[in-house]
């Protein structure tokens, strides 16, 4: 087994993903991810906590991407435009060749309630991170809160499209998330 290789994390997750989509999520071991991955279990716990949290690598970074992208967003901007240029900017790191992997990704997480758990708590994370990025621009906690809800059920909403609708084929994540922001804005004036 090589001591180092570039890109370990990204070959931990795709041989994670593989193999839970061969044989199972509960039947497969760190050992055979990181012996699929072509490096050590050693190797395998210094990038990730557990087999469940090599499913949802580059959480900090989508933090950071959506945390930067609310402060950057022009100073009269709204809380929800603010709020959809971030999820644009996260949305457009996913391009058209992460699709396929995305609904491999997607199939294992729905099929185990410790996922869909764990997805949850990822939902909750990346939210605080755009409501403390909209807090920071002066925006009060319970509209901060609300817009940034609001923004990551759209890109949740829009990612599960993206990754296993057929009838989104060919649409950009970005387009999908947009449309899911004005659909929920829509559904959120119809309550009054």
């Amino acid at each position: 087994m090589a001591r180092w290789e570039p890109n370990t994390p990204v070959r931990l997750v795709h041989a994670a993903v593989d193999l839970f989509t061969e044989q199972g999520y509960d039947a497969t071991t760190v050992t055979e991810i990181a012996e699929r991955a072509g490096v050590t279990k050693m190797t395998f716990f210094r990038h990730f906590a557990d087999k469940r949290e090599v499913l949802f690598a580059g959480q900090e970074l989508h933090s950071q991407i959506l945390a930067e992208a609310i402060a950057a967003a022009p100073a009269d901007a709204t809380p929800m435009a603010a709020v959809a240029l971030a999820v644009d900017a996260l949305a457009a790191t996913f391009d058209e060749d992460r699709r396929e992997f995305s609904a491999r990704l997607q199939v294992v997480v729905t099929g185990h309630r410790e996922l869909r758990e764990r997805r949850a708590f990822k939902h909750i994370g990346l939210t605080e991170a755009a409501t403390e990025a909209l807090e920071k621009r002066g925006v009060p906690a319970l509209t901060a809160s609300l817009a940034a809800e609001l923004g990551l059920r759209a890109f949740d909403r829009a990612f599960a499209q993206w990754a296993s609708d057929p009838a989104a084929s060919g649409q950009p994540l970005t387009a999908l998330t947009r449309q899911a922001l004005t659909d929920l804005q829509a559904a959120t004036e119809a309550l009054s």
